[in-house]
Order: C-alpha cells, then structure tokens, then sequence
C-alpha cells in the first residue's frame, strides 16, 4: 500500500493553515524557524532540503517526507540526489529507515517527473 504523498502534502498544507489561523503565536514561530533554517546561506537551501528528507526518513515522519520531498524537489534535486539522500538516511537508520527509505521512494516518484534525472 503506498500512500499518494501529493494529496497528503496538500492536506498537511491545509491543516498546518488552519493552525496557523487559530494557533499564530507557535505556528507563525515555527513557520519563521522553518523559513530561515531552510534559506540560502552558506549551505543552499536544497542541500538543507535534502538533509531535512534525510532526516525525516530516520526519525519515521511520513508527512516530514512528503514535505521535503516536494520541497526539494522545488529546489532542483534530482532523482539522483534524492536516492543519495535517502542512502544516507538508510546508514543512519538501519532496518527501519529502509522501510521508510521505500516510503520515500514512493514520495521521490511522485512529486518529481519520471523522465527528470
């Protein structure tokens, strides 16, 4: 069973809206972390990218992954690029990071083209 990571990214992206309606005051904080954790700076914001998919491979975040995934692949990752991330996140995590390493892989083909490279 695989889940469709587009429409859970957009559903995630609907919820998080509403709590930050109703919730600004941590939400807004979170938003502003997430937006300058994430920015250009002495790393490009697609590594960051990259290593946030990483990480949400090892720590088991099913919508972590959908949204770096579709982040990252806004920032111009490639297939390649993402497979090594999610390499690194296997190393990292051991058995269970390969179970969410396939969940990733799931996510990778279909935010990003399959003719990309």
């Amino acid at each position: 069973m695989s889940t469709d990571y587009i429409s859970y990214h957009q559903h995630l992206q609907e919820r998080l809206a509403q709590l930050g309606r109703e919730l600004p005051g941590p939400m807004g904080g979170f938003a502003r972390l997430h937006r300058k954790a994430l920015d250009d700076g002495a790393l490009p914001g697609k590594v960051k990218e990259l290593m946030a998919l990483a990480i949400s491979i090892v720590v088991h975040c099913d919508g972590c992954i959908a949204y770096h995934t579709h982040d990252a692949v806004r920032a111009g990752a490639t297939r390649a690029e993402l497979l090594e991330t999610v390499g690194v996140a296997v190393l990292m995590a051991g058995g269970p990071g390969s179970i969410y390493a396939a969940h990733a892989l799931d996510a990778i083909e279909q935010f990003l083209p399959a003719d990309s490279g």
